[in-house]
């Protein structure tokens, strides 16, 4: 059978749908990478992937190859992160998707001081708002709000009780007023994120347990979550976001948290993963940490 590398190699190109891509990242030739390809092809006597002028696409074969290979990969992984623990280490590759300003904002210090903490662990971080295809991703786990709506994955609450908060600067609010009541809103300038091709426009508030969702616009929409409030600091507009992400700025008195009367939509954080084999003691130990410095900076 191949070496393990031209197994990592075919996950790598099937991950980005590109040979070029991985050889890059597994820091070989395009030549090598074309040739590592087709050896294993001849190996299995099937074709694993199509390649056209624009892009690279698996094959029904190929599918089911990968489906088989990144198992494979993560049970040789767990079976080499305990015979860490046998030495009473806890070490490892945790291969994790972060929200883009969750991500920046909050979580990347973290997983700097659990790092500190457990110096044997290296992380492979991905930072994107996409939907991340956690069966064919070689993605260990992700953190994202909301319950995931692929019923197949373990989700595990990180902060079940966070909700959005609706804020704007100081100098917005001086210029154009504060909003008073969710309906005011539609005569303001409102700062929405974008995931494909839906816009997250209709703002729902909840007080003495009757709910109003909002139709807002505004000058700036985008796909990314830490852009978004990043225009909210330079005063574009308002924006309505996971309390989270802004509460080191609500903090320092960059943001005003507007219509306090109101509750924002709940957005719980979750961690999940495709199965609960990918639960391996290092990301039981990740995710109690994240709980327990996301619960205390809350406070």
């Amino acid at each position: 059978m191949s070496h393990l590398e031209d197994i990592r190699f075919f996950v790598q190109a099937a991950r980005f749908s590109s040979l070029s891509e991985a050889a890059r990242r597994m820091d070989v030739s395009p030549a090598a990478a074309s040739a590592t390809l087709k050896r294993l092809e001849a190996e299995l006597g099937l074709k694993l992937m199509v390649r056209t002028t624009r892009n690279l696409r698996l094959t029904q074969s190929g599918e089911v190859f990968l489906t088989q290979c990144a198992q494979g990969l993560q049970l040789i992984q767990q079976a080499q992160e305990h015979l860490h623990q046998d030495h009473s280490r806890i070490a490892g590759v945790v291969q994790i998707s972060l929200p883009s300003n969750l991500g920046r904002q909050v979580v990347l210090p973290l997983l700097t001081d659990f790092r500190q903490q457990h110096p044997k662990v290296e992380l492979r971080i991905q930072l994107t708002d996409r939907m991340v295809e956690m069966h064919r991703e070689p993605i260990d786990v992700v953190l994202r709000y909301g319950k995931p709506a692929d019923s197949s994955l373990v989700a595990l609450p990180i902060a079940q009780h966070n909700r959005r908060v609706l804020c704007a600067t100081p100098a917005y609010l001086n210029k154009f007023g504060a909003p008073l009541a969710p309906v005011d809103l539609r005569q303001h300038a409102c700062l929405c994120f974008q995931l494909s091709d839906r816009i997250y426009n209709r703002w729902a508030f909840d007080r003495g347990g009757r709910t109003e969702v909002i139709e807002v616009s505004g000058p700036i929409v985008s796909d990314d979550g830490d852009a978004i409030r990043l225009f909210g600091l330079m005063g574009e507009g308002i924006i309505y976001k996971s309390a989270i992400d802004v509460m080191d700025d609500v903090k320092q008195g960059l943001l005003i948290p507007l219509c306090t009367d109101w509750q924002g939509e709940a957005v719980p954080l979750y961690l999940a993963c495709a199965d609960r084999s990918q639960l391996r003691p290092v990301v039981k130990l990740l995710r109690e940490f994240l709980m327990q410095r996301l619960q205390a900076l809350m406070a």
